[in-house]
């Protein structure tokens, strides 16, 4: 059996705030995408299902940005202070898979 990723060992401590803001963004995502399978259940136009699709990319493009910021604001940077400059290569890794 595969030993789990080491980066689901690491843990970053949130704010509050940023888990109540990207939570409440989460759950629009999920409601979205529940509307998105009843359009399709209900055999709405391909047109409309699309434009519903477009807007849960757009939000969920969102909470990623939240995120990473967040991220190069703490993890990122207590990484480079502490002279871990490794840290920049997962960075651009990060920056490629959401462009």
């Amino acid at each position: 059996m595969d030993s789990p990723c080491a980066c689901h060992m690491k843990q970053t401590p949130r704010s509050e705030d940023l888990k109540a803001d990207v939570g409440r963004r989460i759950s629009r995502v999920v409601g979205q995408l529940e509307g998105v399978r009843r359009m399709v259940d209900e055999d709405r136009y391909c047109a409309d299902v699309l434009t519903q699709l477009a807007a849960v990319e757009k939000a969920v493009a969102a909470v990623s940005r939240i995120v990473m910021r967040d991220h190069l604001e703490t993890c990122v940077t207590e990484r480079i202070r502490s002279g871990d400059d490794e840290v920049v290569d997962e960075v651009m890794d990060l920056l490629r898979k959401f462009s």
